[in-house]
């Protein structure tokens, strides 16, 4: 029997992919995507649509039984820099949006939910180096703070209730199929939007704020890879570390002006953010989940510049 597949924040930075890649894997049918605003003409003749709001646990509840829903990848979140203007309201949809799923697997409507964490559940006092899987963790955002949250919930609700609950903990991630959301490493996914146009880059975060980042094909990779992995493999129920590469804008930046000869970035943007990125790590250790469950990243950071450009001026 195929299963039932909803993906949560569908029109997002990782639905977008992951809504592809599924329906390959799965089939159209078996895979409906799902967002507060509606799709496009063409996004809809993909494949099944719902519009949904992730807070509504009544609608939530008549979409899971409409469908037959055995999975959901859970993908709604307000992000670093927009929930930092906004707290109340980040909390809220970040921690309520989890909670009626995570209420749904306890009682039995659902059987495997994957919920992803970020670096962003790290902060100040957490190794910068090669981040461990299991260290100091005390964010200084809300988006960090409902995500370091959310991990635990998802650990209690395994523990306690025996629930399949899955996630990984996000770096930066670059896409070319969507536009920035408000992340804070979004400045790694507009810069290559103003050189396939031609243009400079003004970069919000100092030329030499190191992150770890990773390319969506990567990203989606890690996904699929932890859902799919057999439940005894995946022995860590908060999140797991993932990695790919890690960079600052300046080197970042030199990679793609050797791609596009003429391309400039200026540092006279610099914003909060910044100050957001300081505290996150610089590199990741992710050793535990290539030893669980077979994580491997394919991307280098040149193949990803390359890869990235190509797709965009096309």
């Amino acid at each position: 029997m195929t299963d039932k597949i909803l993906v949560l924040g569908s029109s997002g930075q990782i639905g977008t992919d992951l809504v592809d890649s599924l329906r390959e894997a799965y089939g159209n049918d078996n895979v409906i995507a799902s967002d507060l605003k509606a799709p496009s003409a063409e996004r809809l003749a993909q494949g099944p649509f719902e519009q949904l709001d992730a807070l509504d646990d009544k609608k939530v509840f008549e979409v899971i039984k409409k469908h037959g829903i055995n999975q959901v990848y859970h993908l709604v979140a307000m992000l670093s820099a927009t929930a930092e203007r906004m707290p109340l309201r980040g909390w809220d949809l970040n921690m309520r949006s989890l909670f009626n799923f995570l209420e749904l697997a306890r009682e039995g409507h659902i059987s495997k939910m994957y919920w992803p964490s970020s670096i962003a559940a790290f902060g100040p006092n957490t190794p910068v180096e090669a981040t461990p899987q299991y260290t100091v963790m005390d964010p200084g955002t809300v988006y960090g703070i409902s995500k370091l949250a959310g991990e635990l919930w998802c650990d209690y609700y395994h523990k306690k209730y025996g629930c399949d609950l899955r996630g990984l903990r996000y770096p930066g991630l670059i896409s070319w199929k969507t536009e920035p959301g408000g992340g804070t490493t979004d400045y790694a996914v507009d810069i290559f939007h103003k050189a396939a146009k031609g243009e400079d880059y003004h970069c919000f975060l100092s030329e030499n704020r190191r992150l770890p980042m990773m390319y969506m094909p990567d990203a989606i990779k890690a996904t699929i890879g932890i859902m799919e992995a057999p439940a005894e493999q995946v022995k860590i129920r908060t999140s797991y570390n993932v990695g790919a590469f890690s960079f600052t804008p300046h080197e970042l930046s030199a990679l793609i002006e050797k791609e596009v000869p003429g391309f400039q970035t200026f540092y006279d943007a610099v914003d909060s953010r910044d100050a957001i990125a300081a505290g996150w790590p610089q590199s990741i250790d992710d050793q535990r989940a290539k030893l669980d469950w077979g994580w491997q990243p394919d991307f280098s950071l040149e193949a990803m510049v390359k890869d990235m450009l190509a797709n965009l001026k096309a």
